[in-house]
């Protein structure tokens, strides 16, 4: 029987929680065929085999494209036969309520993406986020809207393939992939949601190495120039440059650090990333506590 979705999941050297991730997929209820593709980034292929589908399939590859997130996804995209897609990584699972929350959302044809609310799980304990019923551009402009995370997507298949696009795989680092996807989307079609916390999102990360912090510098600046759309939005400008100015704070470059906070204090006076990066700047606080210190409060930079 045809599959009614494909779940693309890339994965990376993190078999017991890819195990957790796929059984949430399968333990889905009240749908139809579920089409589980995982692509494995630059590590050796598993099929799972001591997992019970059910009566859902599941089939995993290889990362044929750009190794990274990015590239993963299109791979796991160009390989499902399903007319819809979702996504979800491999360290986050869904509750079996998901997808069967969403699929009416996908009757509208000009749906082209469908997320829901989320639940949090982070060293604070659960925080669960209710997502927006409905987004548009000038939504997403002004603020990255966290509810709708990547794990809760289901997007149109022959949108990926066609108007909306594959993931970007030019994207530095592929930091920002989600939200470049996101603002892309909003551009095509209508981007909707079923509210509720369907989507648990698993934050257990307690620092961050400087290449990442290099990464948002490379990728928020990237995303900046691709999207020009963003300066019809000082207060989304400013939220983007704080950002790029906390992690050069975090990387220890101060003059850029003030420069990029002087940008968005220019947009917004009341851009709070943009003071904290002075402070991380100046080795008044450290990068790596201020977002631990966020994360436990289920809540990012």
């Amino acid at each position: 029987m045809q599959p009614i979705i494909s779940v693309v999941m890339a994965t990376r050297e993190r078999p017991q929680l890819l195990r957790r991730a796929v059984a949430s997929v399968f333990a889905q209820r009240d749908v139809g065929p579920i089409e589980v593709v995982l692509v494995y980034d630059g590590t050796q292929i598993d099929d799972l085999a001591d997992l019970d589908p059910g009566p859902h399939t599941l089939r995993a590859v290889e990362n044929s494209r750009t190794p990274g997130l990015a590239g993963a996804r299109n791979t796991g995209i160009l390989a499902s036969s399903a007319p819809l897609i979702a996504f979800c990584d491999d360290d986050d699972e869904w509750k079996p309520t998901k997808i069967a929350a969403q699929l009416p959302l996908m009757a509208d044809p000009d749906v082209v993406l469908a997320a829901t609310g989320i639940e949090i799980h982070s060293a604070g304990g659960k925080h669960e986020r209710l997502s927006p019923a409905s987004v548009c551009l000038d939504d997403l402009l002004r603020s990255r809207i966290t509810e709708l995370h990547p794990s809760s997507f289901v997007v149109r298949a022959d949108a990926l393939r066609g108007a909306l696009g594959l993931v970007d795989e030019e994207l530095p680092a592929s930091y920002g992939e989600d939200y470049d996807v996101l603002l892309r989307a909003a551009k095509v079609g209508r981007i909707v949601a079923a509210p509720e916390a369907h989507t648990i999102i698993h934050w257990d990360r307690t620092s961050f190495f400087s290449e990442k912090w290099q990464g948002i510098v490379d990728g928020l600046s990237y995303l900046l120039a691709k999207h020009p759309e963003f300066s019809r939005s000082g207060e989304g400008q400013a939220r983007i440059e704080g950002q790029i100015a906390f992690a050069h704070g975090a990387l220890g470059d101060r003059p850029q650090a003030r420069a990029w906070a002087r940008r968005a204090i220019g947009h917004d006076v009341r851009q709070p990333r943009a003071y904290l990066a002075m402070l991380v700047g100046l080795g008044i606080v450290s990068g790596e506590r201020v977002v631990a210190a966020l994360n436990k409060r289920g809540r990012g930079m």
